[in-house]
């Protein structure tokens, strides 16, 4: 397993390894051990699964307020996704940046999104299903979004707006530049 940074050293990519024969493959998708070694020493408590149908759903850009904030780590059991996530430590040389990384069943590469970022992803095929580890369980009250079209992000969305399909939560999300002190 192999835990690379992105552009935002804090977000990164973890890549399992896969054992092939001829009959398929083998892989470890987490190792605590290898996680905390490369500073990622997180108790997960929670796993969630969603599945999106349709090509062009979005979902996000979501996140948890103190004190129960999410740090996730995500993976596509089935289809493909632009994943992103958002910075929204303020105090942050990358506040207000973001990183996107496509993510698909085939590969196997994961993404980890630490406390203090925004998550959301797009579906780039039918039929999607995504799984993620949490290591806050989820909190209703202290669960917030971000618009997720919002022009400051300037996230490379591979839909428009007009053909993604939403929930009435996402549509109506506050924008990064009416978003309080959340997180520093």
């Amino acid at each position: 397993m192999k835990v690379i940074p992105t552009d935002i050293p804090a977000v990164t990519r973890v890549v399992p390894q896969r054992f092939g024969d001829d009959r398929g493959w083998f892989s470890e998708t987490y190792r605590a051990d290898v996680l905390a070694d490369s500073g990622i020493d997180i108790a997960f408590v929670q796993d969630n699964q969603s599945f999106s149908a349709p090509k062009g759903t979005v979902r996000g850009l979501h996140f948890q307020v103190h004190p129960a904030p999410q740090a996730k780590l995500v993976r596509v059991l089935q289809g493909a996704i632009l994943d992103v996530a958002v910075d929204l430590r303020r105090s942050s040389a990358t506040y207000g940046q973001h990183v996107a990384v496509r993510l698909d069943a085939e590969g196997g590469e994961q993404l980890f999104i630490p406390h203090g970022f925004a998550h959301g992803f797009c579906t780039l095929t039918p039929d999607t299903m995504v799984a993620y580890k949490v290591d806050a369980y989820y909190s209703p009250e202290h669960d917030r979004a971000l618009l997720w079209n919002d022009l400051a992000l300037a996230i490379a969305w591979p839909v428009a707006a007009e053909q993604a399909i939403l929930s009435d939560k996402d549509k109506v999300a506050p924008r990064l530049a009416d978003l309080p002190h959340l997180f520093d």
